[in-house]
């Protein structure tokens, strides 16, 4: 299991620093992170905590799951590692002349 815990479903309110205390009682942060809308600048709703150690990802993980957070019932477990994207759209290649 990795160190770094998916947190989904928070409450748009909640910020990097709500993050990291609620999850410091379990342990060693090392990082939290809320993703935000690149265009709005609000908070999409989910978020990312790295911790110390694996034991206090689990711990938190197993406290945290379900809780409330701003009237909704966080989702956290363990992040899946980012896939990788393919750059580029779909409309072809160069010109034709």
């Amino acid at each position: 299991m990795g160190k770094k815990v998916y947190v989904g479903n928070l409450g748009y309110d909640v910020t990097d620093a709500d993050l990291q205390s609620l999850f410091a009682t379990h342990g060693t942060v090392q990082s939290a992170q809320v993703i935000m809308d690149r265009d709005t600048g609000r908070s999409k709703g989910f978020g990312f905590v790295e911790m110390g150690s694996d034991e206090e990802a689990k711990a938190a993980i197993a406290a945290l799951d379900g809780q409330d957070s701003g009237g909704r019932a966080m989702k956290v477990n363990e992040a899946k590692p980012r896939e990788s994207r393919t750059s580029g759209g779909g409309y072809g290649g160069g010109r034709r002349y």
